[in-house]
């Protein structure tokens, strides 16, 4: 544990480790300094979906990200496919802690613990209820129109692996129809210092040369 912060318990119940399962966990850096990436030889999500906590009163559902909370400079847990995006605050450095977390990760993957109690698919947080009700911001609309089909299209097949190799993920939100696409950035995407320049030089360049009709591309953050 690093230094400035109090002791917490965060052991692993010593009834589930008697059977360990074979894991292997690997951090990952991001281009996001907040955020690490710790990828697992295991599948959280079916692929394409993705689930974020950004409080523990969000993760009653979520054993895993409960406990990952434990650490005092946790401020977000984000779960897509077979890894783990992890948010810190300004108080420490991920070189001091990444170890102590992707062993705390792999320790409890191994002792077969519940990471979801239900499909995380069907969990929505606290934040995302308060968004949607209020702005309808989260509520991404079903593509109709084949523009925007072919705009989710490009943004499955080309945007979206080189996101999630970043530790994020992208998802469609809307079309104006006038040349405006909103895309909802998550994970190491939100927040993150280069996520402007992603988007004008990277996605924004990308729809130049597929769909010239899209003149702008705007992101919310979860």
């Amino acid at each position: 544990m690093h230094p400035n912060f109090v002791q917490i318990d965060l052991r692993i119940d010593m009834d589930t480790t008697e059977k360990k399962i074979p894991v292997s966990v690997y951090a990952e850096s991001t281009p996001n300094p907040a955020t690490m990436k710790f990828v697992c030889s295991v599948a959280f999500t079916e692929s394409g979906s993705s689930v974020e906590f950004h409080d523990v009163s969000e993760t009653t559902k979520a054993p895993l990200a409960a406990r990952l909370f434990s650490f005092p400079f946790v401020t977000g847990v984000f779960f897509s496919n077979d890894f783990i995006t992890i948010t810190k605050n300004d108080l420490v450095d991920w070189q001091d802690i990444f170890g102590e977390v992707r062993e705390y990760i792999q320790n409890f993957l191994a002792a077969g613990q519940d990471i979801f109690t239900e499909s995380p698919k069907t969990i929505t947080t606290e934040k995302e209820v308060k968004k949607a009700e209020n702005t309808d911001i989260l509520l991404a609309k079903t593509p109709e129109t084949e523009t925007e089909k072919r705009i989710v299209e490009i943004l499955e097949e080309y945007v979206r692996p080189a996101v999630e190799s970043d530790g994020g993920a992208i998802d469609y939100h809307s079309y104006d129809g006038k040349g405006t696409v909103t895309v909802i950035l998550k994970g190491s995407c939100s927040g993150c210092p280069s996520s402007s320049v992603t988007l004008k030089n990277g996605i924004q360049g990308l729809f130049n040369q597929m769909m010239p009709e899209i003149t702008e591309v705007v992101a919310l953050e979860a």
